[in-house]
């Protein structure tokens, strides 16, 4: 290469450089502190792992929320330590590694590319195109943007396992134990990232047994049969060994040593190894072989679709819907597949086929309702991206052999020493800047936009603990957080894992399960009597528009702290109100009703009816009690209630109100639950249950008399029981005077 060849290289290097760091500074860091707008339940989790390890809790994995790998949490640790209790402390570690995987999979293209072990001479226009296209290509990839800013552990796999390729192949090409090393080191660390890294090993493995298996094809004497051959092979096999076997302890040895704490923690506890992809698995106990066999072929096709028909459909991984590669990537890449294919013989297309295949299989094997499923699949996006651009290069060289060249007019200023450098800067650039325009205004202007990110990474959660750190410390105060639907929640959590990172404030804080509401006053009282001091309680009211929550959950709690307290004033915020309220009396039990009528139905199902309590508001009526009928505070009824031994039905109850001709005008139906949400084939024998219920009449109901009858039925067969002696199912629980509002 000439010297002024050699700095149009250069020139062309630093070129491409330097638009991919600003592709990953636009992409990757504009405006993280803000977007996504939130961390969702996984990032709260990891947070809350990253502060006990401030703590001192210097775990080798944790097992909370079906095990997470340690790395990104430790890194996660040391971000806190610098930039406090904040979002971007949490996500700037793996923006940072998404980043760094970008100039890393350069490096790899440059050096897999970069020499023609054909004709044994270097090719580093090839490679700068290769490495250029893919690291850009990676950098402005929707899906990678998406990922890359969000706190995912995987962010880590593609970084390290690109650097490790890149080392080994150095290294091993140039006879370097310390660049064996440092691929050994990256390796080990592999182990710590993300589940997925679990099949490494065996891409490792398969590319240094495959180079045994392209030789053998092709070594002299290939039509030597039976004992000989095997023989020969054997032979060969031994001698290759004894060769490369100093490097490959090398690798091996220092990939061991990093990664044998957490393999020994696998070992003293091999339940934690195989409790997350047990879970994911296709292949679950009780299924057919033929029934897993089908479901992990549909598996492997709707991953496949990925590739340029349609997408992981989570607004967390992706701009939903879209695939991981457009129409013309999804050309190149499937073009490149199969270049690799026909010249598997070659180490650089061989090791790229085995990167995608293996580290496809977690994708592959794991179920879920969301396919295809973009973090599995991530640990081959380098991969995907150098195969691409691969199929890229090959259609530039088909064109080229393609076109008479010396016949175009123009085609002599080809030759001159520059023309490389602007024909390669030129195609890698124009696409970075159109690829990178369109990702930008993709993600910061339409998936910003979207109505489903704020749900999808559970911003009012954040939007509270921030709102809550504004609020002036007193003594005594209690913020009680309504939790009136499955939004945003996994499992019967005390509180959400990112307002427990972000919330910085002294005051306590209390999530209320109001999703079942006959308990509620009495859990109320148990959340503030378990507090040394209660001066002021403060309700978190959610905006249920937002949250899909039940207005009646919210009716019920502020009214059983106004019966028991003397409310305040509310204040409003974007995603809920606060409702305050004092003088909260804890010297006697908090129900919501003070007495129940006397009523008593034994049905023929095992289940009796033991009395109710009618009421609006926090006033609780009488039998044939006249009141005005108020359309803003909906009647309420409480129903007590016992099963006898042995009942497996789960019942339900339709209360209906009847008009004086007999006719139904208002009807609503229940599932009876218990304090534990538990349905009545779970009940234990001579169990009392209350249950709370809203009735929601007609705003236009006339005035006059009415009659309110119960019907008890099997949820599941909608067979009514009928009461015993009187053989009906229809039973009359109280007669109602509505008179006009006034």
């Amino acid at each position: 290469m000439s010297g002024d060849e050699r700095i149009h290289l250069r020139l062309a290097t630093v070129g491409i450089l330097f638009l991919l760091a600003l592709a990953v500074v636009i992409l990757r860091f504009y405006r993280l502190s803000e977007l996504p707008p939130g961390l969702f339940f996984d990032e709260g989790a990891n947070a809350l792992d990253a502060l006990k390890v401030l703590q001192g809790n210097h775990a080798i994995y944790f097992p909370k929320n079906d095990g997470r790998e340690p790395l990104g949490i430790y890194l996660m640790a040391l971000a806190i330590s610098f930039l406090g209790r904040t979002e971007l402390a949490i996500r700037i570690p793996t923006a940072l590694a998404s980043s760094g995987t970008v100039f890393a999979v350069f490096w790899l293209g440059w050096l897999l590319f970069g020499w023609d072990e054909r004709s044994e001479t270097a090719q580093p226009w090839r490679g700068l195109l290769v490495g250029g296209l893919a690291a850009g290509l990676l950098a402005v990839s929707l899906e990678q943007t998406v990922i890359g800013r969000t706190s995912f552990r995987v962010n880590f796999l593609p970084l390290l396992l690109t650097l490790c390729l890149a080392f080994l192949w150095v290294g091993w090409n140039r006879r370097n134990w310390q660049r064996v090393a440092m691929a050994g080191a990256c390796a080990g660390l592999l182990a710590y990232t993300y589940i997925a890294a679990r099949f490494t090993p065996f891409l490792f493995l398969f590319f240094g047994l495959s180079f045994q298996f392209a030789r053998g094809r092709s070594e002299p004497g290939g039509v030597t049969k039976g004992i000989s051959f095997l023989a020969f092979r054997f032979a060969s096999l031994n001698s290759r060994l004894r060769a490369e076997w100093s490097l490959a302890s090398v690798f091996v040895g220092v990939s061991g040593v990093l990664a044998a704490p957490i393999l020994v923690y696998f070992a003293l506890h091999p339940s934690y190894f195989f409790l997350r992809s047990s879970q994911v698995s296709v292949f679950q106990p009780g299924s057919g072989m033929m029934s897993s066999l089908w479901a992990l072929a549909v598996n492997v096709w709707e991953h496949l679709l990925a590739f340029g028909i349609r997408g992981d459909p989570s607004w967390r991984h992706n701009y939903s819907g879209q695939p991981l590669l457009n129409t013309w990537e999804a050309f190149f890449f499937w073009l490149g597949v199969g270049t690799a294919a026909w010249r598997w013989k070659h180490p650089h297309l061989r090791l790229l086929l085995l990167w995608l295949a293996l580290l496809l299989l977690p994708a592959f094997l794991s179920r879920d309702n969301n396919v295809p499923h973009f973090l599995r699949m991530h640990g081959a996006t380098p991969a995907i991206y150098l195969l691409t651009s691969v199929g890229a290069w090959e259609t530039i060289r088909f064109l080229r052999n393609r076109l008479h060249w010396a016949q175009v007019k123009w085609a002599p200023r080809l030759r001159h020493k520059g023309a490389k450098a602007v024909i390669v800067v030129g195609a890698v650039i124009g696409f970075i800047l159109i690829q990178g325009a369109h990702t930008y205004r993709a993600y910061f202007q339409e998936w910003a936009a979207s109505p489903h990110i704020n749900s999808a990474y559970e911003r009012i959660w954040t939007d509270l603990a921030l709102a809550l750190n504004e609020q002036p410390a007193k003594t005594g105060t209690v913020y009680l957080v309504g939790l009136i639907s499955t939004y945003s929640w996994h499992f019967e959590a005390s509180t959400h894992p990112s307002f427990e990172y972000l919330y910085t404030g002294d005051a306590v804080t209390r999530v209320i399960h109001a999703t079942a509401t006959h308990n509620l006053a009495s859990k109320i009282e148990s959340a503030l009597a378990a507090q040394e001091q209660v001066s002021t309680v403060h309700y978190v009211d959610w905006d249920n528009i937002l949250v899909g929550g039940n207005v009646h959950s919210d009716r019920l709690v502020t009214a059983i702290l106004k019966k028991y307290g003397r409310y305040l004033k509310s204040e409003n915020h974007d995603s809920f109100q606060i409702h305050s309220y004092a003088n909260l009396d804890l010297d006697r039990p908090w129900t919501f009703y003070d007495r129940l009528e006397p009523l008593t139905v034994h049905f023929d199902g095992g289940i009796s009816f033991l009395g109710f309590a009618l009421g609006q508001g926090t006033e609780q009526l009488s039998l044939n009690h006249q009141f005005d009928l108020d359309q803003d505070r909906p009647w309420w009824i409480a129903t007590h209630w016992q099963t006898t031994p042995g009942v497996e039905a789960i019942y339900s109850i339709s209360l209906r109100l009847h008009d004086a001709g007999g006719g139904t005008v208002y009807q609503q139906d229940a599932v009876l639950e218990n304090s534990a949400s538990l349905t009545t084939d779970k009940w234990h024998a001579d169990e009392l249950v209350d249950t709370l219920h809203f009735l929601e009449v007609p705003s236009d109901l006339p005035h006059g008399a009415y009659e309110l009858r119960l019907v008890v039925y099997d949820f599941e067969t909608l067979k009514p029981t009928v009461e015993l002696g009187v053989w009906e199912p229809e039973t009359v629980v109280t007669s109602l005077q509505v008179t006009e509002s006034r």
